[in-house]
């Protein structure tokens, strides 16, 4: 458990906070590239951090994301008109450019000069991967952008989904990084004989135990549970966290999965998940049939999720239709006929209610820890550790200036029983990447030593 000094700590993320100041560190997702589909379109309201703030494109197609009031008298520039290079407050006409930079002030003289001692807040944005993407931290020139595999490949060959959480993004994040419950949520209904024999299912449904390796690497941490196999060979599910808000999930084929998760703060009691996946050009199935994955999504209530339209709002994009209110239209009699084990359909709604279920900000005082959360319990230290050092030693933390560390896969792997699973998978974890110079090669961030958990 986490002491409530250290809870507080670790889910806070307002300005001024110690993990707000950590998180302000790295670039962070903040819309999507189609919210604002054209030059001088609709602005956007985005909160972040806790902070209120539009997006808007400007005439030639550049994103602003300035603070939501007016630095005259405080009026939002929601409201504003995007109109000839600038978002111009309609209260008294004051402009500014994407960068801040008042450009017109029509209710002062001619002769003033004024306008030239006033600015905006704004936050640099740079778009890639159908993702705008902001720096809110301190530099004056923000450090380079991670080296992120399925946010940087050509249109057409990625997808990205957003949803919105009614919960702090730490207890969403630990949802992720935990492999056990996948057992249970999503496959608790699914037997063996349910599986096609010699399948990644099959060996879950044997066993519902996994083992947990756990490390510390120069990227966050990461974890390799184990289970038996066939007689001679484990099942290994490899999957990391990366600082300060990053998951790689272990569900596809290690070597061929390339996805990546971003969690990122709304504020103190929401959040945000980004997706990021991509097919690799020659990804192989998951070891079964598909008749075996037809099975497992009948028997995980696995249907694609509903979102209700956005609306303008500070908490209004990319919501479920699937909620607390209407109980995440759980089946009760799916349930009982053990159709679907949580009675919820489909696997990311079922995260989401069991996460949110646990309040707004979980208080990790009540917590009962087993062996199963070994992986949180690493992350968790990891993130308290480098926010700490930021603020007492001036320490940068891991991927803000070595940006290649996110160059990594996630997966599922069969292995010989006495191989060790870091060797054994250092190709397989390799990401391939093209980005400022470095060519299409495999970029390998290093792993540290680190004892098992």
């Amino acid at each position: 458990m986490l002491s409530q000094a250290d809870n507080n700590l670790a889910t806070r993320v307002g300005p001024g906070t110690l993990m707000g100041d950590l998180i302000r560190q790295y670039w962070l997702p903040a819309a999507r590239s189609e919210e604002l589909p054209g030059p001088d379109c609709t602005p956007v309201r985005i909160r972040l951090l806790g902070e209120n703030l539009i997006a808007f494109r400007d005439t030639v197609g550049a994103v602003g994301l300035v603070a939501n009031s007016c630095p005259h008298r405080g009026a939002s520039l929601f409201f504003g008109r995007n109109e000839e290079h600038g978002l111009r407050c309609v209260y008294h006409g004051w402009k500014f450019d994407v960068d801040g930079v008042c450009t017109d002030m029509p209710s002062e003289p001619a002769e003033s000069n004024f306008k030239s001692k006033v600015r905006v807040l704004a936050y640099p944005c740079r778009e890639r991967g159908g993702i705008i993407w902001t720096y809110m931290g301190p530099r004056q020139i923000p450090p380079d952008m991670p080296v992120l595999e399925p946010n940087m490949l050509e249109a057409g060959t990625y997808t990205v989904d957003t949803t919105f959480r009614d919960c702090n993004w730490l207890q969403a994040i630990e949802g992720d990084i935990d492999t056990a419950h996948l057992n249970f949520l999503h496959n608790g209904s699914q037997k063996p004989e349910d599986t096609e024999a010699r399948s990644y299912n099959y060996y879950m449904a044997k066993d519902k135990a996994p083992r947990y390796v756990v490390i510390d690497t120069e990227f966050g941490t990461s974890y390799g549970t184990y289970r038996p196999a066939e007689a001679d060979t484990t099942y290994w599910r490899i999957a990391h966290f990366l600082m300060p808000g990053y998951s790689m999930i272990p569900t596809g084929v290690l070597g061929d999965q390339i996805m990546a998760r971003r969690w990122v703060p709304v504020d103190d009691e929401h959040s945000m998940l980004w997706v990021m996946h991509a097919r690799a050009p020659r990804q192989a199935p998951s070891p079964g049939t598909a008749n075996d994955a037809q099975k497992r999504a009948a028997r995980t209530g696995n249907v694609p999720q509903q979102y209700e339209p956005n609306t303008s709002g500070w908490y209004g994009r990319f919501r479920s239709t699937q909620t607390m209110d209407n109980d995440y239209l759980i089946d009760r009699e799916a349930q009982r006929r053990n159709d679907i084990f949580s009675g919820i359909p489909g696997i990311q709604v079922q995260d989401q209610a069991v996460t949110e279920s646990m309040g707004t900000i979980y208080t990790r005082t009540q917590e009962h820890l087993a062996t199963s959360d070994s992986m949180v319990i690493r992350t968790r230290r990891r993130l308290l550790a480098a926010a700490k050092a930021l603020r007492e030693l001036g320490e940068v933390p891991s991927g803000v200036d070595n940006p290649e560390v996110y160059a990594i896969r996630s997966g599922g792997v069969i292995l010989p029983n006495r191989a060790d699973w870091l060797d054994a998978t250092t190709e397989l974890r390799k990401a391939f990447v093209k980005h400022e110079g470095l060519s299409e090669e495999p970029v390998r961030p290093a792993v540290s030593a680190a004892p098992t958990v």
